[in-house]
């Protein structure tokens, strides 16, 4: 039974391989502007972004409240109108806030969702099983595991992957965002030829892909949505010479966009580039220093011309 009593996924599992936008959710004047998300959406969409990711890390879920979270993932999925998945990020360090975000994103009109590990209260590896396995019951709908242990405190493991899968058919892959070249090619080769494993870090899109990953969950993609998602299917299609060409010319992007904490950098070449119209972020995040915004603005600048 799904979150919501009745509706049913739209879109099978292998509609999640590819390259997803993390989508930043933009503000206007301390409000999210929905005009922009839905610029925003139909850009992504237009370039060949297979997928949209709603309320992650970079849409800054830790600082949207409850209501806004939920009306995010709802106009999100109505600007996309079934163009492509949604992925809604119901994720908490708390399951009974899980399961209802989780149910009120599938009421909302999500199509999928990404969770990511509980963070700050650290459980156990039983403890995550344990968690994944409530919401897991709670929806007939795909579920991407979300593991980043450089913000949760705690990594899924492949034992603990493996255990959900098994269990769990509709848990569909998992966005690795631990750094692990090797944990990717674990989790490809030891879970069954369905399961996705996605990338959860742009520069790490071809070395994944090289050990049997097919995709990524993507930060640059808000500026660059047609490399990227050319990048994420050169790769997936395992060809590799070209890939790693425009791997090459997407590098210097890549990092720098991580100078300082995301979406501050991305939003402030999106505004640029005309895309948003605030590079508007909320407290504890703030603007970059002076030093590093000119770095970012002269790197992002490079690469647009270079895509022109």
């Amino acid at each position: 039974m799904s979150a919501s009593g009745s509706s049913r996924a739209k879109f099978g599992p292998r509609s999640y391989v590819g390259a997803h936008t993390a989508l930043v959710t933009p503000f206007l004047d301390g409000k999210v502007c929905w005009e922009d998300l839905r610029k925003l959406v139909d850009l992504q969409i237009s370039a060949g972004i297979d997928g949209l990711v709603s309320v992650g890390t970079t849409g800054e879920s830790p600082t949207l409240d409850y209501d806004e979270h939920v009306e995010v993932i709802a106009r999100t999925a109505e600007f996309a109108a079934g163009r492509v998945p949604v992925m809604a990020g119901t994720g908490s360090n708390s399951t009974v806030e899980a399961l209802d975000l989780t149910r009120r994103a599938d009421e909302a009109g999500a199509d999928s969702f990404l969770l990511v590990a509980p963070y700050y209260n650290k459980p156990s590896q039983e403890g995550l099983f344990r968690h994944f396995s409530a919401v897991a019951e709670a929806t007939d709908k795909p579920i991407l595991l979300y593991s980043i242990p450089g913000r949760c405190g705690v990594e899924i493991t492949v034992e603990t992957t493996l255990r959900l899968r098994q269990k769990y058919p509709h848990i569909i892959g998992i966005k690795e965002a631990g750094g692990q070249v090797e944990k990717a090619a674990r989790l490809v080769k030891e879970s069954d030829a369905e399961f996705i494993v996605l990338s959860g870090d742009d520069s790490l899109t071809l070395p994944f892909a090289e050990v049997g990953a097919q995709g990524v969950v993507s930060v640059a993609s808000n500026l660059i949505p047609g490399p990227v998602a050319r990048l994420a299917k050169l790769a997936r299609t395992r060809q590799f010479a070209e890939a790693k060409v425009l791997h090459d010319r997407l590098a210097e992007i890549f990092r720098t966009l991580f100078v300082e904490p995301n979406p501050v950098p991305v939003k402030h070449c999106m505004m640029r580039a005309g895309i948003i119209r605030s590079d508007e972020v909320r407290l504890p995040l703030c603007e970059m220093s002076e030093a590093n915004r000119l770095l970012v603005e002269k790197v992002a600048d490079a690469t647009l011309a270079s895509f022109r």
